[in-house]
């Protein structure tokens, strides 16, 4: 199960989502600082440069440290109340989007398009999810500090090593609204970034309005019903890893390659690293009959024809 054995050429026309993991932005242990981004955003622009005019290809990407310190700030400065997950989500869509049209635009002839959609994605007030709040944001808090705050906001708070942090409900993403326009983008040959950190949460009220909601949306799982709504021939879930290891950290440790999502259903990986990849991998797959892989950016172009990472279809 570790050999791939088939690949896949996609035309012009063919669309590919691909979902830039954490790492693409910040890697384990740097600084968020503006210049650590652009570094990061520069290497990723070179794997996904190559695609551009091969594929129509739409960009996710992650937002957690982005949010997280966009976060810190709006808590250091208490002369007004800090804003909403939401808003923070919209502001690291705009900022995470503008430096990979930038760096991508540095690449490529002036005369490529490139568009960033801020993308509000629905979620349902009766997820199971919502009373559950396992997702921890924002800084670190002292116990006391943390129950006051608690108290204060009507936060969930949970321990986080000695430490304490606020969490927040993940519930799975239901609709993508702008989904039109980015179908339009696409047939005229756009490059489109969206649905950045699973995109904005928003849920309709009781009396029909749209609001946004403080909760975190798996960027895998978005990334996944993106690219099922959007008809993509192929998603891609680019990380630090060149696939999905049984083992992982032992000197058993091996790569699946070409695998099944009834097949992954016997093994169980961390939630907090490869598991929600697996998830929305299998997913997509299962509701369209395409194919998903997991792998290293380095190794897009390998990846997309089937000559890497590992391989989810349907047989």
């Amino acid at each position: 199960m570790d050999v791939i054995i088939a690949t896949y050429p996609l035309g012009q026309y063919m669309r590919a989502v691909v979902a830039l993991g954490g790492n693409a932005l910040l890697r384990r242990g740097e600084d968020l600082t503006a210049e650590n981004q652009r570094k990061n955003v520069k290497i990723a622009a070179k794997a996904l440069a190559p695609l551009v005019g091969k594929y129509q290809l739409v960009i996710t990407h992650g937002n957690g440290p982005q949010v997280g310190l966009l976060s810190l700030q709006s808590a250091a400065y208490t002369d007004v109340k800090e804003y909403p997950l939401d808003v923070l989500g919209a502001q690291t869509e705009g900022m995470i989007g503008y430096m990979i049209e930038q760096e991508l635009g540095n690449l490529l002839p002036v005369e490529v398009p490139f568009a960033t959609i801020l993308t509000m994605v629905e979620v349902d007030p009766e997820d199971p999810a919502f009373k559950n709040p396992t997702k921890p944001i924002g800084p670190i808090y002292e116990k006391d500090e943390a129950h006051k705050l608690a108290k204060e906001n009507g936060w969930t708070i949970k321990s986080d090593g000695d430490k304490w942090r606020r969490s927040v409900p993940s519930p799975i993403p239901q609709r993508i609204f702008e989904l039109r326009p980015i179908h339009w983008l696409l047939e005229k040959g756009t490059v489109v970034i969206c649905a950045g950190g699973g995109g904005i949460p928003t849920m309709y009220q009781k009396d029909g309005n749209l609001k946004g909601v403080e909760v975190v949306i798996d960027k895998d799982r978005a990334s996944a019903l993106l690219a099922s709504q959007l008809n993509a021939r192929v998603l891609i879930l680019a990380t630090d890893a060149d696939g999905v290891y049984l083992d992982w950290g032992t000197d058993k440790a091996h790569r699946l390659g070409t695998v099944t999502p009834e097949q992954m259903k016997q093994y169980s990986f961390e939630s907090g690293s490869m598991g929600p990849k697996v998830e929305a991998a299998c997913e997509f797959v299962n509701k369209t009959g395409e194919r998903a892989v997991i792998g290293s950016l380095s190794e897009l172009e390998k990846m997309i024809s089937g000559e890497a990472g590992t391989q989810f279809v349907i047989r």
